[in-house]
């Protein structure tokens, strides 16, 4: 047992996850000041200099090579500079405390769970406006419920589980690679018309990453209560959703509790149609409540799966 305790301190990676963690919810880094959202101002900042060719093909190449200058400069610093690195485990421990949002996503739910309650449509809308591309002035105090459940869920999913996964499969170097490109396919969402096509290289390259980690959380949602009715669900609605990641999601989460997901939207005042998912209840304060419990312990089994099984591969049973 004592052996295997001091294999467990010499690895680091465990400690390295779980001091992340205890880092990020104790001592969060502030959003004004956060190097993701410098990162995120910088991409916008490139999009308006290289995002200007007039043809649909040029500027879908543009968005490529815009990607791979932000990102391959990065892998290379990495490399380079590991042999310089005196502290690796903490080097990773920083890499992993940049690239976890579960704090900004838990206030972001607290906030707007306060707001909608309190019927204070400004306040939710000033709150939401930051994490979503979509417009966020038309929204009704339904709309806003619905949007803030989509954005509770998918924000939770990826910065949280999606970092979390793929730190433990390419350490923190590779939770750090995953937000960033996360920021650049928010950056350059192509849901927007000023980035059709550029920002479609961007996204399809973060449904690559978010194919497994959120698959993978979809089925740890879909167990426990409603599972035949939620899965059910997943069959008949899937296939109308274009991102099959988020959909999967949705579906589940939505039908667990019976919520309305999915419909139109707005982008730069332009409509667009997407299908409904889940149930036929639109999203109030305490259906927001219960998601965010649900998630929360949700999160916290991924842990402890993630943990143990990071244990069982470095040092078997």
């Amino acid at each position: 047992m004592l052996d295997k305790f001091s294999l467990l301190i010499a690895d680091y990676s465990l400690l390295v996850l779980w001091g992340a963690l205890l880092f990020h919810l104790l001592l969060p880094i502030p959003a004004h000041a956060h190097p993701m959202t410098i990162w995120r101002k910088f991409a916008e900042l490139l999009s308006t200099k290289v995002n200007t060719a007039r043809s649909y093909q040029q500027r879908l190449i543009s968005g490529s090579l815009a990607w791979a200058l932000m990102i391959t400069p990065t892998i290379i610093v990495y490399i380079a500079a590991l042999p310089l690195i005196w502290n690796l485990p903490l080097f990773n421990l920083g890499l992993l405390l940049i690239s976890l949002e579960w704090r900004g996503v838990e206030k972001l739910c607290k906030n707007t769970i306060q707001a909608i309650n309190q019927e204070d449509k400004k306040e939710a809308k000033t709150i939401l406006m930051p994490w979503l591309n979509r417009d966020v002035e038309p929204l009704s105090l339904l709309g806003l419920g619905k949007a803030s459940a989509e954005t509770m869920v998918l924000g939770y999913a990826r910065t949280v589980i999606g970092v979390l996964f793929w730190y433990g499969i390419a350490g923190g170097i590779g939770a750090f690679i995953y937000r960033l490109s996360l920021e650049l396919a928010r950056a350059w969402s192509p849901s927007r018309d000023t980035f059709r096509p550029f920002g479609i290289p961007a996204l399809t390259i973060q449904t690559i990453l978010d194919f497994i980690p959120l698959k993978i959380f979809s089925l740890l949602c879909l167990l426990g209560k409603h599972f035949q009715i939620a899965l059910h669900a997943l069959k008949q609605q899937k296939k109308s959703w274009s991102n099959k990641n988020n959909a999967w999601l949705l579906i589940i989460i939505g039908k667990k509790f019976e919520l309305s997901m999915g419909g139109p939207v707005i982008y730069q005042g332009k409509k667009i149609s997407r299908p409904k998912l889940g149930g036929k209840i639109a999203p109030s304060a305490i259906h927001l409540a219960q998601i965010h419990r649900f998630l929360s312990w949700r999160i916290a089994i991924w842990l402890i799966l993630q943990s143990t099984l990071m244990v069982i591969i470095k040092h078997g049973l």
